[in-house]
């Protein structure tokens, strides 16, 4: 998804004006369009299957991000294995259930 810099961008006085046909077309081209106020870009409206389109977008770019820095822990030596970890985990909670 681009914003198209030419089509994409209104006026908020032109889109109240003809806001039926200003959806129409969002739907249609599944495009963001900004609107102005005063000349200067103050909203991006879109419609609601692009918008979800994007969150699921932003969501894969999160976990990418999320398993680079896991394989650069991981290359770093800076894990431990799982099973470990949960011995370490069992043991410190058993010391603390026989202090009680």
């Amino acid at each position: 998804m681009k914003l198209d810099l030419v089509s994409g961008i209104d006026s908020l006085t032109n889109f109240k004006r003809d806001t039926s046909a200003a959806l129409e077309k969002l739907k249609q081209s599944g495009e963001p369009l900004v609107l102005t106020v005063n000349g200067k870009a103050e909203l991006v409206v879109q419609d609601a299957a692009s918008y979800q389109e994007l969150l699921a977008l932003a969501e894969r770019a999160e976990m990418l991000d999320f398993l680079r820095k896991s394989q650069a822990d991981i290359d770093a030596g800076r894990t431990v294995p799982a099973r470990k970890a949960v011995e370490k985990i069992a043991k410190k909670h058993a010391q603390k259930s026989s202090k009680r």
